[in-house]
């Protein structure tokens, strides 16, 4: 039986290509926020919506396809792409791409839309390499929106549409303006649309519950800001805006969307997907009483940096329910952060890393390997310092050059060979990872030291100790199992 919407939004994914063996018991599996709130607001000017979540109900494409087409037969579909991290739109590409290409297999006439951090960056390249018919090279909502109208209309042409591209008969038009950002997240896009998901099936990162290994569900993630006034190098997640800007949600209307995963889905585990929630200080201690004045039992992990934790808010983001902060570290040289355009000393770092544990808050270091300025020195001296940190999780990356990011541009512009011929290969578990060369060290050598970091950090035996005394045996046993867990690499040549 067909169920007839408006638009689908579809969360595309490929988990085993991604994560390859980790997939499976360790990596997270996340709601998909920015389809969750696009929905929010189609349905709040009329529009009715369903979301597909491909890695939630581990659908094949074709099983994608199917249920948009067949099951559902909207006016227009669109494929949200983002990831579980805002770095983590490009590597979803690849999949994204063969959905729409199944889509015009089932129904060519159906038209289709691109969004996300990646299309934003390379709107001419995705409308001209992928199957779709519009691509949206700004935040998403308005621009769908009033495509959605314009299809209503019956309209030949879509360009009077800004922040679209569109093509007909192989031609591809660009936009002729862009659409402005929304003005207010409260009033237009209020909350998810958390009754179109199927929140039973998400999951929290593994860390994130190291206080209660075996209880990952229920799971939600949440904004309660948009964007970033910061402009690391490496960093992309500013595309879909056209410029470096931060946007709140109020305390209110953040607060209406906690209560709501409390009470109708008896959520406990809560990511603020935000790039940089310590931030504002009125939103944050507003937030904090807020939780607090409720006394939930919460357990939140949020992003941070060495510069904005402020000792003020840290008894109360604990007592809040923040058991969690993650800190951009990046690298243990100066010359690397300051090249990235992140200006910090190793100093600054240690001291907020002990603040932070000092309050009981558990620390996530995120280092990066191969920046530009790194040598095989320099990126020794990061992992001597994740070593001496001992970070109760540590994320260790790889550099890649984002679509969107100044570092995609510069390696475009000097070394186009270096990138990534699938879109995939940004992934830093993938079998073919492709992480951006430097002066210093190719690409090989660069995923080969990230690799040897990451096994050194969980293999530590000073770690190891570590997560035995907070966290206890049965987390040290699910460590040991993640390491055992084999992550093949191709080869070169």
């Amino acid at each position: 039986m067909t169920t007839k919407v408006d638009v689908v939004f579809i969360h595309p994914g490929d988990k085993k290509q991604i994560y390859q063996g980790l997939a499976n018991e360790f990596s997270a599996t996340e709601p998909p926020i920015f389809a969750g709130l696009f929905a929010t607001y189609l349905q709040r000017k009329g529009y009715s919506a369903a979301i597909i979540d491909g890695p939630a109900h581990n659908l094949s494409v074709d099983e994608i396809a199917e249920q948009a087409v067949s099951d559902l037969s909207p006016k227009l579909i669109v494929i949200v792409v983002y990831g579980n991290q805002p770095s983590a739109s490009t590597q979803n590409m690849t999949v994204s791409g063969k959905v729409a290409t199944a889509i015009k297999q089932h129904q060519p006439n159906m038209k289709i839309m691109m969004t996300g951090t990646h299309p934003a960056a390379l709107p001419r390249r995705t409308i001209t390499e992928e199957d779709v018919d519009f691509v949206c090279d700004r935040e998403g909502p308005v621009t769908i929106y009033k495509t959605l109208q314009a299809l209503d209309a019956k309209l030949d042409s879509f360009s009077d549409i800004p922040s679209l591209w569109w093509k007909k008969e192989g031609v591809v038009f660009s936009p002729t303006s862009s659409e402005g950002l929304i003005k207010s997240l409260d009033e237009e896009m209020p909350g998810v649309a958390w009754d179109l998901l199927p929140m039973e099936n998400y999951r929290a990162h593994n860390w994130h519950c190291f206080d209660h290994i075996h209880d990952r569900t229920p799971y939600a993630a949440i904004h309660t800001s948009m964007g970033c006034p910061y402009k690391c190098s490496f960093c992309c997640i500013n595309a879909p805006f056209g410029k470096n800007v931060y946007r709140m949600w109020s305390v209110d209307s953040v607060m209406k969307e906690i209560d709501f995963l409390v009470e109708h889905y008896g959520v406990k585990n809560i990511k603020f997907i935000d790039e940089m929630f310590v931030l504002n200080k009125a939103h944050v201690l507003g937030i904090c009483d807020a939780l607090i004045q409720r006394n939930y039992e919460v357990n939140i992990w949020a992003y941070a940096r060495i510069d904005t934790v402020k000792d003020e808010y840290l008894d109360k983001l604990k007592t809040a329910g923040f058991n969690w902060l993650a800190l951009g570290i990046e690298s243990a040289s100066d010359f690397v952060r300051d090249g990235s355009d992140k200006h910090m000393t190793n100093e600054d770092i240690i001291n907020t890393v002990k603040r932070i544990q000092a309050a009981g808050i558990h620390v996530i270091g995120n280092y990066i390997f191969g920046l530009p300025d790194d040598s095989y020195s320099r990126m020794q001296e990061t992992l001597d310092m994740a070593l001496d940190l001992n970070c109760e999780f540590s994320n260790i990356y790889s550099a890649m050059a984002y679509p969107g990011s100044k570092l995609y541009t510069e390696t475009l512009q000097n070394n186009p060979n270096d990138l990534p011929t699938s879109w995939h290969q940004y992934s830093q578990h993938a079998f073919d990872s492709k992480p951006v060369s430097n002066a210093f060290c190719s690409s090989e050598e660069i995923l080969a030291f990230r690799d040897k970091a990451w096994e050194a950090c969980f293999t530590s035996p000073k770690y190891l100790d570590l997560v035995q005394r907070k966290f206890g045996t049965d987390v040290v046993k699910h460590i040991e199992r993640m390491t055992a867990t084999p992550l093949p690499r191709k080869k070169s040549g």
